[in-house]
């Protein structure tokens, strides 16, 4: 019993030694090129390489299985090179209790990136929000408020976020009666929402009588910032630990929600996505050689096929977040489908 708890602490720092490596490695490249790319459109050296820091965290989601799976690979590839994967078994420890460690090591990874990676990525960069974070109709921000007084019709391009409000960029705001006739079209680079209403410093505003006039304009309205967030916001802009509670909000007022059940469920079965990724890299290191010649070609051969698992996956997402699967059978069935075929080839060169 205490050799096996030595061994499983010995087999679960190798599995973090292994998944640390990698991730380093893809994170260094990620980052660089990151780097690289942002650098022109930020004003000095500091701002780039922070915009690439929230880029790389919000990449994180995405390479993270695919670390996790070539880490377990690394991992079992050193033990087979140096026969300590020979000493293990020698010790009484069945393919089982070797890989336990890695799965329980992927858990945590999973859990850490569900509880603490996304609330932080989510907190990076709802402090610069743009269209790339929303969810537009036809390319553009449309809102519209009905009210005693009559509607109010807001058409955007952009839409940017400052400390105390937002900022809609080349908008157009058409102001209308109780019965839809137009009173008033106000055009302007930039208009300003707060929590006091709509305001443009310059505006070109046309009213009924044909008059075409450049001045300040503002417009009382009911829109917030946070309503608009709420409602435009895309489902991976949302920390985990507000989901719940946005999900409910949303269905109360009739807006889809099945995006964002998809995310939410997603996240919550994150660590069982790692779990897979971990037993599939188990799997593919199962290996009867004292040393294992074949890794190079058993590596590329899993990392192919993690990337066509890793569109299944998409494929899946799709499925729920459209309506034809229902969302949580859409984000649970592959990885249980993977856990189930890896699980049954290594019970099979188990017993071979």
């Amino acid at each position: 019993m205490v050799i096996n708890k030595i061994l499983s602490r010995f087999l679960f720092r190798r599995f973090f030694s292994g998944v640390g490596l990698v991730l380093l490695i893809v994170c260094g490249v990620i980052y660089a090129v990151t780097f690289v790319e942002r650098l022109p459109s930020n004003p000095n050296i500091f701002a780039a390489l922070n915009d690439a820091w929230i880029r790389l965290i919000e990449y994180v989601p995405l390479f993270l299985p695919l670390a996790v799976f070539m880490g377990t690979l690394v991992a079992y590839y050193n033990l087979t090179r140096s026969s300590e994967c020979v000493i293990i078994s020698g010790a009484g420890l069945s393919p089982y209790q070797i890989g336990r460690p890695f799965l329980v090591g992927a858990f945590i990874i999973g859990a850490f990136a569900t509880m603490v990676i996304n609330p932080y990525a989510v907190s990076l960069t709802s402090k610069n929000i743009n269209k790339e974070h929303l969810n537009l109709v036809d390319g553009k921000i449309w809102l519209h408020e009905s009210s005693e007084n009559g509607h109010l019709t807001i058409v955007a391009k952009d839409m940017t976020k400052e400390s105390d409000g937002l900022i809609f960029h080349n908008t157009t705001v058409y102001v209308q009666d109780t019965n839809f006739v137009l009173q008033k079209r106000v055009d302007a680079d930039n208009v300003t929402l707060s929590d006091s209403g709509l305001n443009a410093k310059h505006a070109t505003i046309s009213d009924t009588s044909g008059k075409i006039y450049n001045d300040k304009w503002h417009g009382d309205t009911r829109i917030t910032p946070r309503t608009v967030l709420d409602r435009y916001l895309q489902p991976d802009q949302i920390s985990f630990w507000d989901m719940p509670q946005f999900i409910k909000k949303m269905s109360a007022i009739g807006v889809a929600i099945r995006a964002h059940l998809v995310q939410f469920w997603t996240l919550l079965f994150l660590p069982l996505t790692m779990i897979a990724m971990a037993t599939l890299g188990i799997a593919f290191s199962q290996t009867r050689q004292r040393r294992n010649h074949t890794f190079g070609k058993k590596f590329s051969l899993g990392i192919l096929t993690c990337f066509v698992l890793y569109f299944l996956l998409n494929i899946f997402s799709a499925l729920g977040a459209n309506g034809t699967l229902p969302p949580l059978l859409a984000i649970i069935a592959p990885p249980l489908i993977i856990i189930a075929a890896s699980g049954v080839f290594i019970a099979g060169f188990d017993t071979i």
